[in-house]
């Protein structure tokens, strides 16, 4: 079964310059996969990351429901205040209302402000939290009014609507997802009219 060698010239070679290059070659791929495996970790990290930032720039915005603006009879039937009627999106994480933005871009220029509690209403109460950060979105069925007026607002440093006239209103939350309405005032308001849906 075995060969029994008798030529010493076949025989292995065993010694130390062996047994120190062995060991060499197993430090060096000891070294090398635990580089690897340190990198992979890594990149795994931060891919996880990437990805939930991604996630959240296209999921955690808000939706608007409606939108109506109030009627000054006294401004020649101008509208001075807007209102917005908004929830989260189906699939966001809560909104903090206080740090969201909106800007209006329209024929008398581009504003953008912070919203803060003067411009915050609440429309129905279910499921609003409020903390001292202000209102909290956190369930689908959580309606926020956000009434924005155009005459006396001073963070808010733009002109009445008048009849006709278009606005885009676009609003970012923290994780920067934006939502964006389009507004087209009625050509024709009437006297009568006290409120009008844009």
């Amino acid at each position: 079964m075995f060969e029994t060698i008798f030529d010493e010239e076949e025989r292995g070679q065993v010694g130390i310059g062996t047994l120190i290059v062995f060991i060499a070659m197993v430090l060096v791929a000891a070294i090398a996969a635990g580089v690897l495996i340190n990198t992979a970790g890594f990149l795994q990290t931060q891919a996880e990351a990437t990805g939930e930032e991604s996630t959240s720039q296209v999921s955690d915005r808000l939706q608007v429901v409606s939108t109506s603006g109030e009627v000054n009879q006294a401004n020649n039937d101008e509208i001075t205040s807007l209102n917005f009627v908004v929830a989260i999106a189906p699939g966001s994480s809560p909104i903090d209302l206080q740090q969201t933005t909106a800007e209006f871009i329209g024929q008398d220029g581009q504003v953008t402000f912070d919203l803060n509690e003067n411009d915050v209403d609440e429309v129905t109460t279910s499921n609003i939290i409020g903390t001292d950060s202000g209102q909290v979105l956190t369930d689908n069925s959580d309606r926020v009014n956000v009434n924005v007026d155009l005459t006396t607002n001073t963070d808010v440093d733009y002109n009445v609507l008048s009849e006709g006239e278009r606005l885009t209103v676009t609003f970012t939350t923290a994780t920067g997802a934006t939502t964006t309405k389009e507004i087209r005032v009625p050509t024709t308001i009437t006297s009568e009219d006290s409120s009008v849906r844009l």
